[in-house]
């Protein structure tokens, strides 16, 4: 192992093929190693966000408001109140003594003039320390204003992004129940864990159209509050990003009896199965829905295939290195690099747990690295000992790119490129040929001489 990596960090590291995987995960990050995971607060937010006609009101210090603008790549096919600003601003006075009266004022300007739906209210570090009572103010509210006012738990001192997923899937559980049922047909879903970066969920909306299942809510992408106060009427549960909704989905499957499929949009293979996993779930009720799956199915990789086999002729042999949030995209990209001919050879989560990264040792390759909740120093050395030629990562992960002279994939939650479904596969193999492919890194030194040393072969031959 590498001897940049820390002591107390290497049992979170493991190389495929040497020995049984028992790498230690759901930890604390380590203190001073910088780690790219993202608070209690920022987990929580990034979830509820894309809930478009909600009002989002972050309690806490204005630092804190960058987590409230545009943070994800989440588009509304409606109303956009998400994508508005809101914070209580606290100062100094505030913390000697206390900001309830000044949440209580916002809430009251904030509902009146934008007349939201629901609100959600973010607790921050300083209101955990101070001990504002965020559910004595909402409950107030709420009885006011005749709308729901919900607290979000989510101080950042309490764990890691994985806590505020859970205190995001608390306040909407407090919401679903709330709204009539009637209307919803027996061949329903749910779309849990899909953020519609870039429209992306209208893609998979689509579809499930043409499948003959109706959506109920989308949770959280282009998401409303009416559509997730109804369902708990649907007949089935699809959880795409697990770390964000899963927790939600089993409060579901318990009160009210809805099962859940565990699914991924990203890739060929997931893609497919998991529109089949639906197909089946509902074939008793309805007969010719596995014909029209795999109609549809047939469709698109007949015009997707001939196309990603002209991107392979290039990209035969690269290697890839990949960090992202949940575990989930690792599996999937993993996949859909081999049918472009890239290797993987190293990949890492901010949130796996044990069963992620064991199956993860499955699907790669001998001496690929695995990697529970990077720092930038490992990921440095991780990318110049495996001699990449792209990264996958968010927007942390970019200048560690660049400063290496590394392509980049941005597959995070800003992106605005829609990357799930067969036409989302396209987009991945395009944007990957052009970030790989591009001859600026012909310029960086050890690039330049790999060049120089193909040259000589080409002329020796």
């Amino acid at each position: 192992m590498s001897t940049t990596i820390l002591e107390e960090r290497k049992d979170q590291i493991h190389r495929t093929g040497e020995g049984a995987i028992d790498i230690a995960c759901n930890r604390e990050s380590l203190a001073g190693a910088v780690s790219q995971r993202a608070c209690v607060f920022c987990g929580s937010r990034v979830v509820l966000y894309p809930i478009a006609d909600a009002l989002h009101l972050v309690h806490g210090p204005i630092g804190c408001a960058v987590y409230t603008w545009d943070i994800r790549g989440a588009l509304s096919s409606g109303p956009e109140l998400h994508r508005l600003s809101f914070s209580t601003d606290l100062q100094e006075i505030d913390v000697i003594f206390g900001g309830e009266k000044k949440l209580s004022a916002a809430l009251d300007e904030l509902i009146d003039r934008h007349q939201p739906k629901a609100a959600f209210v973010y607790s921050t570090c300083i209101v955990g320390l101070i001990g504002d009572d965020l559910e004595a103010v909402c409950r107030k509210m709420s009885e006011e204003k005749g709308i729901p006012v919900l607290p979000v738990m989510s101080e950042g001192f309490k764990g890691n992004k994985r806590a505020g997923y859970l205190a995001a899937c608390k306040a909407m559980f407090r919401l679903i129940g709330t709204r009539d049922t009637s209307g919803i047909t027996p061949i329903s879903i749910n779309i849990f864990g899909d953020f519609n970066l870039a429209g992306e969920i209208w893609i998979i909306r689509e579809y499930f159209r043409r499948m003959g299942v109706e959506v109920v809510a989308n949770v959280t992408g282009d998401g409303r509050v009416n559509d997730i106060g109804r369902c708990h009427g649907a007949a089935l549960n699809l959880v795409q990003c697990s770390g964000s909704t899963l927790d939600l989905a089993k409060m579901m499957e318990e009160k009210y009896g809805i099962p859940y499929l565990r699914v991924s949009y990203l890739g060929i293979e997931d893609m497919a199965d998991s529109l089949y996993q639906v197909a089946d779930f509902f074939k008793d009720q309805d007969t010719g829905i596995v014909e029209r799956t795999q109609e549809l199915v047939r469709e698109e990789l007949a015009s997707l295939m001939p196309e990603l086999a002209q991107y392979r002729k290039d990209l035969d042999g690269r290697k890839v290195a990949m960090y992202v949030g949940g575990s989930f995209k690792a599996f999937s990209l993993v996949k859909a690099f081999r049918h472009l001919g890239m290797k993987v050879v190293m990949v890492g989560s901010q949130t796996g747990t044990k069963e992620d990264y064991a199956e993860l040792e499955q699907i790669t390759d001998p001496g690929t690295i695995i990697v529970d909740d990077a720092n930038p120093l490992e990921l440095s050395a991780f990318i110049k000992e495996k001699d990449v030629d792209l990264f996958v990562g968010g927007v942390k992960e970019r200048p560690i790119a660049y400063k290496l002279g590394v392509g980049f994939c941005d597959h995070n939650h800003e992106r605005k490129e829609a990357l799930e479904g067969f036409e989302g596969m396209l987009n991945f193999a395009r944007e990957v040929h052009s970030s790989v492919m591009s001859p600026v890194w012909n310029f960086v030194p050890r690039r330049a001489n790999r060049v120089l040393e193909a040259e000589k072969e080409a002329v020796n031959e």
